[in-house]
C-alpha cells in the first residue's frame, strides 16, 4: 500500500506531492543563520577593501607612473610579519612558531610563493590594463577554485554550478575581446592584452592559494596562518623586490605624498582583506570568498566611471551579466 496515494472523491486515485520541499526549507533555514549573515558581511567588507586596492592601484601605475608591483605588497607582508608571526612566537608548545616550522613550514612556504607571484601578477595587470578589465577577470579565480576543489578537497558539485563555470568563462572571453576591438595603446592601459594575461595568470594563482588555505584554515588557527605567510612572505617578497624593482623603486618619488599615502593606503586595506578572509573561509569556503568578491565589479566599476572618466566597451555589458 503507496502511503503517498489515496483515493478522490470520485473514485480516482491521486498522488500527493512527497515533502520534497523539506531540502529547500532546510536551506532557507540555513540562510537565516547567524552564522551565514556574518560571512555574507564580511564578505562585503573584503569586497570594497579589494576595491580599495584596485583603486590605489591604478592610481599608481596610471597617474603617479609607478610601476612596482612587488614593492606594493612587500608592506602588506611585513604588517603580516609584524602582528601575527610575532603572536605566533610568543605561543608556548607545540602551537610556537619553532615547531610550526618544523612540522609543517614547508607548506607554508608553497603557500607564500604562490600568493607573491599572484599579488605581483594582478598589481602588475593595472600597469596594462583598465581598472574594470582586471576586476572582471579576476573572476577566473572562481572556477579555478572549483575546480581544484573538487580535485583536492572532494567537494562535489551540481550541474548548475558546472554551467555557471562555463557562462562565467564565457563571460571572461568577453572581456579579453573588449579589450583587443579597443586596441593597443588605447586609453587605460599601454598594452590591454598583456594586461588581460597577468591578470588572467594572477587569478589563477589565487585560486590555487585560496584551496590550499582554505585547507589549512580547516585544520589550523588563523594567527598560525597569517603568521607563517606573512613571516615567508615577508622574505619571498623582499629577495624579488631587491633582484626585479631596484630601478623602478630608485625611480618613484618618494618626496610626492600622494604616491606614499596611496602606497600605504594599499598595504593596509590589504592586511585587513588577509585579515578577514581566514574567518569567512571558516565559517563557508574560499568559493563563498571568491563569490563575495564578485559586488566588487560593481564598486570598481562606479569608482573608474567618476574617478577615472573610464568609457567602456558595450561588451563589457554582456560580460558583467556572464561572470555574475
Amino acid at each position: 500500500m503507496a502511503p503517498d496515494r489515496d483515493p478522490t472523491p470520485n473514485g480516482d486515485v491521486a498522488s500527493f506531492p512527497r515533502p520534497a520541499s523539506r531540502g529547500f526549507r532546510r536551506h532557507l533555514a540555513h540562510i537565516g543563520t547567524r552564522g551565514v549573515w556574518k560571512a555574507i558581511l564580511l564578505g562585503q567588507v573584503v569586497s570594497l577593501l579589494n576595491c580599495t586596492t584596485a583603486i590605489t592601484s591604478q592610481y599608481l601605475g596610471q597617474t603617479y607612473n609607478v610601476n612596482a608591483p612587488t614593492a606594493q605588497s612587500f608592506l602588506n607582508y611585513v604588517l603580516l610579519c609584524a602582528v601575527y608571526t610575532t603572536c605566533l612566537a610568543c605561543k608556548a608548545g607545540d602551537d610556537g612558531l619553532i615547531p610550526v616550522l618544523r612540522a609543517r613550514g614547508w607548506k607554508y612556504f608553497l603557500l607564500a610563493i604562490v600568493d607573491v607571484e599572484a599579488n605581483y601578477l594582478v598589481v602588475k595587470a593595472y600597469r596594462h590594463t583598465t581598472l574594470t578589465s582586471v576586476q572582471l577577470l579576476d573572476c577566473f579565480t572562481i572556477p579555478t577554485v572549483l575546480a581544484l576543489s573538487w580535485i583536492f578537497l572532494k567537494v562535489r558539485y551540481a550541474l548548475l554550478h558546472i554551467l555557471g563555470v562555463g557562462v562565467c568563462l564565457m563571460g571572461v572571453g568577453c572581456v579579453v575581446w573588449a579589450d583587443v576591438v579597443e586596441g593597443r595603446g588605447a586609453e587605460g592601459g599601454d598594452d590591454r592584452f598583456l594586461g588581460d594575461m597577468f591578470c588572467l595568470a594572477g587569478a589563477a594563482l589565487y585560486g590555487v592559494s585560496n584551496v590550499g588555505e582554505e585547507f589549512l584554515v580547516k585544520n589550523h588557527n588563523r594567527v598560525e596562518i597569517l603568521g607563517m605567510l606573512g613571516l615567508f612572505g615577508s622574505v619571498i617578497n623582499g629577495i624579488q623586490l631587491a633582484i626585479l624593482e631596484r630601478n623602478e623603486l630608485a625611480a618613484v618619488k618618494w618626496d610626492t605624498w600622494q604616491i606614499v599615502a596611496l602606497m600605504v593606503g594599499f598595504a593596509v586595506a590589504l592586511f585587513f582583506f588577509y585579515s578577514i578572509v581566514p574567518l569567512i573561509m571558516r565559517l563557508s569556503s574560499a568559493t563563498a570568498v571568491n563569490l563575495s568578491i564578485l559586488s566588487c565589479d560593481f564598486y570598481s566599476l562606479v569608482a573608474a566611471i567618476f574617478l577615472f572618466q573610464y568609457h567602456f566597451h558595450l561588451l563589457y555589458l554582456g560580460d558583467r551579466k556572464s561572470v555574475v
